[in-house]
């Protein structure tokens, strides 16, 4: 039987086109969607905050860099909603467990070879 998850990320994200093809071929069904073509709701957005807290912030990518103080000062809620490529990626949820990066610990919780 196929199990199925849900990512959150960004279609031309080379991590999260990496872990996808990782997580098809050990059969899993990936359910990804593209938050910039795709936004998330404030609903969704806060439910990211309240599973990760700041983690779901990426401060070392180009967009985290290119940010004003003020941008940078904003609660991560609001944060996600104007630039959507400053979310950590991906976000994976599988078997009730919230997943974020694609990190060793990522992939062994979801049984791919790291």
């Amino acid at each position: 039987m196929t199990k199925t998850l849900t990512m959150l990320g960004l279609g031309h994200c080379s991590t999260c086109q990496k872990a996808q093809e990782a997580l098809q071929e050990q059969g899993w069904k990936v359910d990804f969607r593209d938050v910039q073509k795709n936004p998330l709701t404030e609903e969704e957005r806060a439910a990211l905050v309240t599973d990760f807290g700041d983690k779901i912030v990426n401060r070392a990518s180009l967009t985290w860099r290119g940010m004003s103080e003020d941008e940078r000062a904003a609660d991560p809620v609001s944060m996600l909603g104007a630039k959507p490529s400053v979310m950590k990626r991906p976000t994976i949820r599988a078997d009730g467990q919230a997943l974020l990066g694609w990190t060793a610990n990522v992939k062994r919780a979801l049984g791919v070879p790291a």
